[in-house]
């Protein structure tokens, strides 16, 4: 009987090996698609300085490759997005994994989608992120701004904002509109990219695990933001290395993105 039990237990780890495999390579695919995201996003013709010197200045960043928004008179809206923060170095955190879903009522037809990047500018604006289910401009707390003529909604200007969105939309919506959209953290993705449960606020804050399949993403943050707003120019050195170092799944089917390799971020102390 006990022999029968660890042959049953064997073919159960066999039988699910290859679905976790298969889960984080869906979640690298949401990785390399929001690191090629990043470079569309960021040319804004005239206005892409303006949009590097505010990367240079933010806390953290939440890239949404793809937003759909659909419907006829009722639109649902959402996609999935990573959040990465940096460190008082420079160094750019493995990222975090949520969804964002929201719904409007009135006279609309059409399908679009866009591509978003939110800049969180400082810790007020990164801890209502993080410490709940965060419904876009429902905390008058934070302060919305907008750059470029991808969104449309209740905003502010970018200048004074402690989050800064910035969208590529294309289809038959005039602007994609982000107010009261839910963002909420994807808990089974972070299990199935990091391989334990984990939070976003250990992932992006306290950089207590890394997945060197985000190097990537990190690098192509820090050149985005290379000597805008006092960021470091150079590539940061790691000071301690993190709780964990994941290997990513072999395969998948994600664009192709140029591999690098980064110092693990440091673990905050």
């Amino acid at each position: 009987m006990r022999r029968l039990a660890i042959l049953a237990i064997a073919a159960l780890g066999l039988a699910l090996a290859p679905q976790e495999g298969r889960a984080q390579a869906e979640e690298q695919s949401l990785v390399d698609r929001a690191t090629l995201s990043l470079a569309e996003v960021f040319d804004l013709g005239d206005m892409s300085a303006d949009a590097r010197s505010l990367l240079g200045r933010a806390r953290a960043v939440m890239i949404c490759p793809r937003v759909i928004r659909g419907g006829f008179v009722i639109a649902g809206q959402g996609g999935d997005c990573v959040l990465v923060s940096r460190d008082g170095s420079g160094s750019w955190s493995s990222p975090a994994f949520y969804t964002m879903g929201g719904a409007s009522v009135g006279l609309q037809v059409g399908v679009q989608d866009a591509q978003v990047v939110m800049l969180i500018m400082n810790d007020r604006a990164l801890d209502a992120v993080l410490d709940s289910q965060f419904r876009i401009g429902a905390d008058a707390g934070v302060a919305l701004g907008t750059l470029g003529r991808g969104i449309a909604g209740s905003t502010t200007a970018a200048v004074g904002a402690d989050i800064v969105t910035i969208a590529r939309a294309r289809g038959l919506f005039a602007g994609i509109s982000l107010d009261g959209n839910l963002l909420s953290a994807r808990s089974q993705a972070m299990r199935a990219y990091f391989g334990r449960d984990i939070s976003p606020r250990q992932v992006v804050v306290g950089m207590e695990a890394h997945n060197p399949g985000s190097d990537p993403l990190r690098a192509a943050l820090m050149r985005l933001s290379a000597g805008q707003g006092g960021a470091p120019a150079a590539q940061p050195q790691a000071s301690a290395a993190p709780r964990e170092v994941i290997s990513p799944a072999p395969g998948g089917t994600a664009p192709r993105v140029q591999q690098e390799s980064l110092p693990a971020p440091p673990r905050s102390r």
